[in-house]
């Protein structure tokens, strides 16, 4: 697992991480800035149809803004995984031609739109258990770790999933996942912990969602057989 991450970080300045990181960083912010204008324009409304007012304006901006700041720590996680996916295969194929050259020979590259709705299906898991578990969250706020660790929990067996999804739809058939999930559990789970953790440090969260692809990559390729061959040493 660390061997996983260490490799991670030194190819952070690869130049296929670099171009991966600016088109994920730039959609995941104009996607929250675009929520976050929409929900303003929304509370205008609400305001003006109760009768509020001159002071809607600034309820509103003010409400939005907490707003924004609760989402982007609630679903920041969601919205930039689902990103990432769109150009995960960019990632896994750097990691894959630099450490892993016989895995990049024999990968299938995933299609924008396998890619598309593996990043649909992560995000709308990510936003429907974290929803469901707000509550919890809030009642945990008083215990000052409590709603951390829980987030984590949570994200951990998401992104083990998710993750996984990057590397197998590159290598494995279809029909083969089922199988495939339960022989990797335990790597998958490991690095869903590892990628949860990231995503809680700040500013260390910009960088989570292409440490993770790529930590995903190396941990996998470790025992994972494609074409009838083992992994690379």
């Amino acid at each position: 697992m660390f061997r996983a991450l260490f490799l991670s970080l030194g190819q952070l300045g690869d130049p296929a991480f670099l171009k991966v990181l600016a088109k994920s960083l730039a959609l995941t912010i104009l996607l929250f800035v675009i929520a976050g204008f929409g929900v303003y324009w929304l509370l205008i409304w609400l305001f003006d149809w109760f009768g509020w007012g001159e002071s809607g304006g600034l309820a509103a901006a003010a409400s939005a803004a907490i707003i924004a700041a609760l989402s982007f720590w609630l679903m920041f996680r969601a919205v930039a995984m689902g990103v990432i996916s769109i150009f995960t295969d960019e990632i896994v194929d750097a990691v894959e031609r630099k450490h892993y050259p016989k895995k990049a020979e024999v990968a299938q590259p995933a299609g924008y739109t396998d890619q598309i709705r593996v990043g649909l299906a992560s995000a709308g898991r990510a936003i429907g258990w974290n929803l469901l578990a707000v509550p919890l969250y809030l009642v945990l706020l008083v215990t000052g770790v409590g709603t951390i660790l829980l987030f984590i929990a949570i994200n951990t067996i998401l992104l083990a999933r998710d993750l996984g999804e990057l590397i197998a739809i590159r290598h494995v058939p279809k029909e083969q996942w089922g199988d495939w999930r339960r022989e990797t559990r335990g790597k998958r789970m490991q690095i869903g912990l590892v990628a949860a953790g990231l995503f809680v440090i700040p500013v260390v969260n910009l960088l989570a969602p292409i440490l993770s692809a790529a930590m995903a990559a190396h941990m996998l390729h470790g025992g994972m057989q494609t074409g009838g061959e083992k992994a690379d040493a």
